[in-house]
């Protein structure tokens, strides 16, 4: 439970011998100015057009409790949310939704869940007629563009989302975050400075239509060095979410055997590929090399275009992610790779995910 403490402000003006108590308070009627963004539509309008498809979620299994948020994508109920919000009910614990602006909790039924990549989909029981969000394109965003945050920040109070605004901060993040007992990197995220907390997570992110273009699914805290992180969250680009929707609607669970190449990634687009040039506009582009890994070892470099893994096409950096998930360390892999104008058949090892 979380008190907050807030403190009042007053104007007082000057004293007037014609006012009760010769103080004279100055008042206005008309509405507060609403927030406009570059759409030309204003912050109250969006919002209130979105929050009958945002929910919060409140999780319990294996004595614990946990709250998180997640959207409505049909009308029947099927609600998509962070894996991580609903872990706790994954060995038989219980999950319910309290829709924005109600107060009354509906149970639901887990459906499909996909840690690797932090995703999971769940149904709100007995359900029909909902309004849903629609996803926009994720890979059409560029650094400044306007962003919206909703979610069920701290789980202060059920079906009363919190809402914030901010940019798009940067693209391509490869982010490792976790709790006390678990970790995940995920590839590919959008950083944004839109205020996150805990709650926030399997959120909207929005952009200035009011359309889905990431889930918010973390926030940077403190560093190993005690630098305390400011405004860096961290959300799922729509079209990951899109990729994944066939197999948890078919109620699979992704199994983790921690595979690990080596490589922070981001997917290539047309508009990653104008601004660094590249010869193709698919692929997973290489951010980074780690020292060590199975990727080092194997001669893959930074700005390397991974365009296959075996016999199968990697067109972006969630193909790469699901190759990775049915493989196992120690399994011996050939990476095609585009490297300037080039095209390159590498032999990787992989090794094992690290736990941080």
């Amino acid at each position: 439970m979380a008190a907050l403490v807030g403190g009042l402000a007053g104007h007082y003006a000057a004293p007037s011998s014609g006012g009760p108590g010769g103080v004279t308070i100055n008042a206005v009627t008309n509405s507060p100015g609403a927030a406009v963004l570059p759409s030309g539509m204003s912050i109250p309008t969006l919002v209130h057009r979105l929050l009958p498809s945002v929910v919060s979620i409140d999780v319990t299994g294996g004595g614990s409790e946990d709250q998180g948020t997640g959207m409505i994508i049909t009308k029947s109920g099927l609600v998509i949310t962070n894996n991580h919000v609903i872990a706790a009910a994954v060995g038989g614990g219980t999950i319910t939704v309290t829709r924005s602006g109600s107060t009354k909790s509906l149970p639901a039924t887990l459906i499909g869940t996909n840690p690797i990549d932090d995703v999971s989909l769940i149904r709100i029981n007995g359900a029909s007629g909902l309004p849903t969000i629609t996803f926009g394109n994720s890979n059409a965003l560029e650094a400044g563009d306007a962003v919206v945050a909703i979610g069920n920040a701290l789980g202060l109070a059920a079906g009363t989302p919190t809402v914030t605004q901010g940019i798009v901060s940067a693209l391509g993040r490869t982010v490792t975050a976790g709790t006390a007992s678990t970790t995940e990197t995920l590839n590919n995220m959008i950083q944004t400075d839109a205020a996150i907390n805990p709650g926030n997570s399997g959120g909207p992110l929005l952009d200035s239509e009011g359309d889905v273009i990431g889930m918010n699914t973390a926030v940077a805290g403190t560093l190993p060095d005690g630098t305390s992180a400011q405004n860096i969250g961290f959300a799922i680009p729509a079209a990951t979410i899109q990729s994944l929707l066939k197999s948890l609607m078919a109620g699979e669970s992704v199994v983790n055997h921690h595979a690990f190449i080596g490589v922070e990634i981001m997917s290539n687009t047309p508009t990653v590929q104008a601004e660094y040039r590249f010869s193709i506009s698919t692929g997973a582009v290489v951010m980074s090399v780690i020292a060590g890994t199975g990727a080092a070892s194997g001669g893959v470099k930074q700005g390397d275009i991974i365009i296959g893994i075996n016999a199968t096409t990697i067109n972006g950096a969630q193909d790469l992610t699901s190759v990775l998930s049915g493989l196992h360390p120690g399994d011996r892999i050939t990476l095609k790779v585009v490297r300037g104008t080039k095209r390159l058949t590498l032999h990787i090892t992989l090794g094992t995910q690290p736990a941080s």
